[in-house]
């Protein structure tokens, strides 16, 4: 799990600490690109939650879904049609999916931990 949490706070770091400006022509590759990384790392935290975490899996499923991403917003941009909202679709979806399963991963988690103290 410290991989993916350590992902996040190297890019927020680096984020705050640089004044890089992204122009306005590449704002569809970025956002879609976050997504991506953010659907990848909320997959990480719920496969760890789930004990089946593989830093293989995960490191090569965020570099494939970014340039996945990427490849669907240069296709969209070439052929004139908005093909990365198709993307900011499905990883949206997988995004709240990822987040909802993880809510109740650890509700779950508290109260069994609950009721095991209880029980003592």
């Amino acid at each position: 799990m410290w991989l993916p949490l350590l992902g996040l706070l190297v890019g927020v770091f680096l984020g705050l600490a640089t004044d890089i400006r992204i122009p306005d022509e590449y704002s569809n590759y970025l956002s879609i690109a976050v997504l991506a990384a953010l659907d990848t790392l909320f997959g990480g935290i719920r496969a760890h939650l789930q004990n089946i975490y593989d830093d293989k899996v995960f490191v090569s499923g965020f570099f494939f879904n970014i340039l996945l991403a990427a490849g669907l917003a240069f296709l969209g941009v070439h052929l004139g049609v908005d093909l990365y909202l198709a993307a900011v679709f499905a990883f949206g979806v997988r995004l709240f999916q990822n987040i909802a399963v993880i809510r109740r991963l650890l509700i779950s988690n508290w109260t069994n931990k609950r009721e095991k103290r209880e029980k003592n």
